[in-house]
């Protein structure tokens, strides 16, 4: 009897500190609706397109679905494209089934190798519009999902490590008082957060470069850009979320309440940034939330360099946006740094 009576003390204990800690009882309630929200308005629509054309049109502007019997096609997700190099290309990799430019003549590009290709093309003969139609062929090697999605999940992986690795042990070192030993020191909080990001740095670079190995000897992965680029953008991503991290932890005291706000943080990043698939059929909101997110700029820029062959002036408006976030992100949390629970 007094072991049970032991166990619902600490029982009882455990509940009513989990309960008056009001923040983390916030988060527990607010984050998976905020989650199923984001998901019902990301993925919006009955989900059955089965086939994807570009459609060549100037920036900003809506598909008119009325100025061609083809657009009106159900089961077809029509995809604004500006810029024409960038649209070829995804018909030569197969990412597009079909690029057609409406006018008079009616002028569409088709990878003759890509059997959804073929299938598309014989709807759009079909349309029963009047207009000439032209066709050019456009041919090059489908990019394999497994190509487009490493960057993703080494990207994730990388994510998870910085902002948990970083966020969620300074708020214990806060939590049992490590911190507060820390400020009998001469050390500032700015270096010790130069610290943690030089310390977590180090270990991502190790472990990425070690999967990354691994995985492109194993299956053949491809890359057709610079190996110094790739370490580029590796440092920066790294740095801008542990620098993401550390400004979640700078004043956080409860590892419940900064788990809360990590998960915050990552969700969003896992289905905005394009870990599993692309955002390119998105609604211009979603976009720019993207945009917003270190990781969709880690990401973007690995996949230009690994499957377009990106060079340095591709990808230098990314290293730019992460580098002003780390920068805006190291210098919030080392002014807002807390040696001890408030």
């Amino acid at each position: 009897m007094k072991t049970l009576s032991r166990i619902y003390a600490i029982f009882v204990a455990r509940n009513r500190e989990f309960l008056r800690d009001r923040g983390t009882l916030a988060w527990n309630i607010v984050l998976p609706v905020l989650l199923v929200g984001g998901l019902a308005a990301v993925f919006a629509g009955d989900g059955r397109d089965q086939y994807t054309v570009g459609v060549l049109q100037a920036a900003g502007t809506e598909i008119a679905r009325e100025a061609h019997p083809f657009l009106q096609t159900r089961y077809v997700e029509f995809v604004p494209m500006a810029d024409n190099a960038a649209a070829l290309r995804k018909v030569e990799r197969h990412q597009l089934d079909l690029l057609v430019a409406l006018g008079d003549p009616v002028r569409y590009w088709v990878n003759p190798d890509s059997p959804r290709g073929y299938f598309i093309e014989r709807v759009l003969l079909q349309s029963g519009s009047d207009a000439a139609i032209v066709r050019e062929d456009v041919t090059g090697d489908p990019i394999r999902y497994v190509d487009w999605v490493l960057p993703g999940i080494l990207g994730m992986n990388m994510m998870f490590s910085c902002l948990f690795g970083v966020g969620y042990v300074v708020v214990r070192y806060r939590k049992n008082g490590f911190l507060k030993r820390l400020r009998a020191t001469p050390l500032k909080p700015a270096e010790f957060i130069v610290a943690q990001v030089l310390s977590r740095l180090l270990l991502i670079l190790a472990i990425t470069a070690f999967v990354y190995t691994g995985t492109h000897l194993l299956l053949d992965t491809r890359m057709d850009g610079s190996y110094a680029l790739l370490l580029l953008i590796t440092v920066a991503g790294a740095v801008s979320l542990v620098s993401l991290g550390l400004l979640i932890a700078a004043r956080v005291n409860s590892e419940e309440l900064a788990g809360g706000l990590l998960n915050m943080i990552t969700w969003p990043m896992m289905i905005l940034s394009g870990v599993w698939f692309s955002l390119e059929s998105a609604g211009p909101l979603v976009q720019k939330i993207a945009g917003m997110l270190p990781l969709t700029h880690v990401l973007d820029a690995a996949r230009a360099v690994m499957l377009d062959g990106a060079a340095f002036a591709d990808v230098w408006h990314h290293l730019a946006w992460l580098a002003v976030m780390s920068a805006a992100f190291l210098a919030i949390g080392a002014l807002i740094f807390r040696w001890t629970p408030g």
